[in-house]
């Protein structure tokens, strides 16, 4: 079933500490910054697309890098800037309901400090990588003549039945560089002006990566 909950695109900005006053700790946070989100578009199972969603843009870029259909959407959105990023969210019926083409979302429209929340983003590209880094395997015994096997992966094959490597079989690979989604994170502060949640922990991808956060599915 699709995710049917709101949420925004936004920019990892970085990772920082906020202090918690009723543990005296201190805890890392990432900072997103959520908005201004455009509204341009209002999808609906009514109509011949069939589900409902919202199209939101996020960001400005010049006019000249944005191709005619995509300059034709904006005008019939009523939007001035260039978007440089455009994504859609799936909402309910009820959601989709609420919201016109247009219209802009900032953070505090959506999030508040203690939601839950699931942020997705394309992980860190690490390149080829090998069995110990990237499935966290434990390698081999570095005693008893061991000569040249340190870092490899041990036996691929099922000897004659069904005698070839089976799908799936965890080998050295391109790591990272995919669409990751972590979680019931927990947001700890909105600042409503600047459009920035600090999420306690960490989110996928690099600085100034491209994450969209929404309300969480399984809190």
């Amino acid at each position: 079933m699709a995710n049917e909950s709101l949420g925004l695109i936004g920019r990892k900005l970085g990772m920082t500490q906020l202090f918690d006053n009723d543990t005296n700790a201190v805890y890392p946070v990432t900072v997103i910054e959520c908005g201004p989100n455009t509204v341009l578009r209002v999808k609906s199972d009514d109509t011949n697309d069939g589900y409902n969603a919202l199209q939101l843009g996020f960001g400005s870029q010049k006019a000249q890098r944005l191709t005619k259909a995509d300059l034709g959407q904006l005008k019939a959105s009523g939007t001035d800037t260039p978007v440089k990023v455009i994504k859609e969210i799936r909402v309910s019926k009820e959601e989709a309901a609420q919201h016109e083409a247009g219209k802009s979302l900032g953070a505090a429209d959506v999030f508040e400090a203690g939601n839950k929340v699931d942020v997705t983003g394309m992980s860190k590209g690490r390149g080829f990588a090998g069995v110990m880094k990237r499935y966290n395997f434990a390698g081999f015994i570095r005693t008893h003549g061991t000569h040249e096997f340190f870092r490899h992966g041990g036996s691929i094959g099922t000897r004659l039945t069904p005698g070839h490597t089976l799908k799936g079989k965890k080998m050295p690979g391109h790591m990272g560089a995919e669409q990751v989604t972590v979680q019931n994170l927990r947001i700890a502060r909105v600042d409503a002006e600047r459009n920035l949640v600090f999420v306690r922990g960490g989110v996928p991808g690099p600085t100034g990566a491209i994450v969209t956060i929404r309300r969480a599915v399984k809190a």
